[in-house]
C-alpha cells in the first residue's frame, strides 16, 4: 500500500490560491480605471503556472504576460480566451507557434516588427511594442525610436495593442529615475501615435502601480505583488502571503559546547544546546546565504538557523523551546504568514522574487482555494 505523499516529503509547500486571487483584485482596484494584467513568468514566480493561471482568470484577469514562448504555450490550453503576451519577443523561427496558438509577441526591435508583419501577412494579429526608457535590456532604443517616428509606415498593417516600457527603480525611495522614465515614455507614446493608432500605454509593474495614476496608463503589469512580495517596501505590505513552506523535523539532538554544527563548523554551541535538523537545503531553493542568518517559526516561536545550509538539510537551535514543541515529524515554517517572503529575502541578502522562483521541485505541494485543497505537481 502506498504511503501518503505528505508523509514521504521532507517539506510541504502550501499555495493559497484564494490569497493569490485576492492580491490580483487588490492591485486591479488600485490600477483602475486601467486594466490590470497578470504576470505569470517563471512558472508563476515558482508557485505553479498550471494552478496560478486559472486562479487568476477566475479572479478576473484577462491579460497575461509570460517571459518565454514555452510558458505561453503551456498557458494557452488552460486559458483559451486569454490575451497572452510573450515578453522575450518574437523568437526567430518560431513565428508559426505564435500564430497557431494566438499568442502575442512583445516586439523588441524594428527587425522583430518587420518579421511579425511578414508572418501575419494580410491578416493583422495583435502584438505589443516595447520601448527601452532606462533598463538598457530589451526594447527599441533611441535610434530605432527615431526611425519609427520618422517612418510610421513600418508599422502599417499591424495590430499594435500597447506601447510598453519597464520601470527600473519603482520600489526605490528616490523616484527621480522613475520620473525620468515616465517623461520619456509619455513623449514616445505621443510621438508614435501615427504608428501605434489606438494602442494604449503600459509602464507600471507591481511597485509602479502604487506610484500613482500617472504611471498606470491603459494597462498595468503586476507580477511579484500577486504572489505576496511587498510592492511598497517602505510601508506595510498591502498583499496577502500566498506561500507557506514547512520543513519537516528529522531529528533533534543535544550537543555541548564547543561542538560545531554543519560544514566548516561556522557555528559552535556556547552551552548545552538542542539542534533540530530539517529536510530542506539549497537543492530545494532554501538559499545557502541563509546560513547562520535565517529564521524559522515553530508553534509561534522564532528560532535561528545555525550552521551552514547544506544541499539537503538545515539545522535550527531550538534550545529556547519547550522540549515537546520541536519533535521529529513536526514542522517549522520557513516562509509564510509568520515568516514573510520579504523578511526571508532580507536575511538572505536578496529580494522576494528570488526566494519564490527558487522554490524547489522536491516539496510536496498543496494548493488551496477557499475551503478546498488539491495536490500539485
Amino acid at each position: 500500500m502506498s504511503s501518503d505523499p505528505a508523509a514521504r516529503a521532507g517539506a510541504i509547500l502550501e499555495v493559497d490560491l484564494a490569497a493569490l486571487a485576492e492580491n490580483w483584485r487588490r492591485v486591479a482596484a488600485q490600477s483602475a480605471p486601467a486594466e490590470a494584467a497578470a504576470v505569470v513568468k517563471a512558472n508563476a514566480y515558482g508557485l505553479g503556472l498550471r494552478q496560478a493561471g486559472p486562479a487568476l482568470w477566475r479572479a478576473g484577469a484577462r491579460t497575461f504576460f509570460t517571459a518565454q514562448l514555452d510558458e505561453a504555450l503551456t498557458l494557452r490550453p488552460l486559458l483559451p480566451q486569454a490575451a497572452i503576451y510573450v515578453l522575450n519577443g518574437l523568437m526567430r523561427g518560431a513565428e508559426g507557434d505564435y500564430l497557431a496558438h494566438d499568442l502575442r509577441p512583445v516586439l523588441n526591435t524594428l527587425e522583430e516588427l518587420a518579421r511579425w508583419r511578414r508572418a501575419c501577412g494580410a491578416r493583422p494579429r495583435p502584438a505589443a511594442l516595447h520601448l527601452d526608457t532606462g533598463m538598457s535590456r530589451l526594447g527599441l532604443d533611441a535610434r530605432e525610436l527615431a526611425v519609427l517616428t520618422a517612418e510610421p509606415e513600418r508599422a502599417a498593417g499591424l495590430q499594435l495593442t500597447h506601447l510598453m516600457s519597464h520601470l527600473a527603480s519603482a520600489e526605490a525611495a528616490d523616484q527621480s529615475q522613475s520620473e525620468e522614465q515616465l517623461r520619456e515614455f509619455a513623449h514616445a507614446l505621443a510621438a508614435l501615435r501615427p504608428a501605434l493608432g489606438a494602442a494604449g500605454g503600459s509602464l507600471a509593474n507591481s511597485p509602479g502601480v502604487f506610484l500613482g495614476p500617472r504611471y498606470r496608463f491603459a494597462l498595468t503589469r503586476p507580477g511579484s505583488a500577486l504572489y505576496g512580495v511587498n510592492p511598497t517596501p517602505k510601508e506595510p505590505n498591502p498583499m496577502r502571503q500566498v506561500v507557506r513552506l514547512k520543513g519537516k523535523i528529522l531529528q533533534v539532538r543535544e550537543i555541548d559546547a564547543p561542538r560545531g554544527v554543519g560544514y566548516g563548523a561556522t557555528w559552535r554551541a556556547q552551552d548545552r544546546t538542542r539542534i533540530a535538523t530539517l529536510a530542506v537545503g539549497y537543492a530545494d531553493g532554501y538559499l545557502r546565504s541563509l546560513s547562520n542568518r535565517g529564521r524559522a517559526v515553530i508553534e509561534g516561536h522564532e528560532v535561528p538557523v545555525v550552521g551552514r545550509v547544506s544541499m539537503d538539510l538545515i539545522t535550527l537551535d531550538v534550545s529556547a523551546l519547550p522540549e515537546r514543541t520541536a519533535q521529529p515529524g513536526g514542522f517549522a515554517e520557513l516562509v509564510g504568514p509568520a515568516m514573510p517572503v520579504d523578511r526571508v529575502a532580507e536575511a538572505a541578502g536578496t529580494i522576494g522574487y528570488e526566494i519564490l522562483t527558487s522554490l524547489g521541485g522536491r516539496y510536496h505541494r498543496v494548493y488551496s482555494s477557499g475551503d478546498t485543497a488539491e495536490l500539485g505537481a
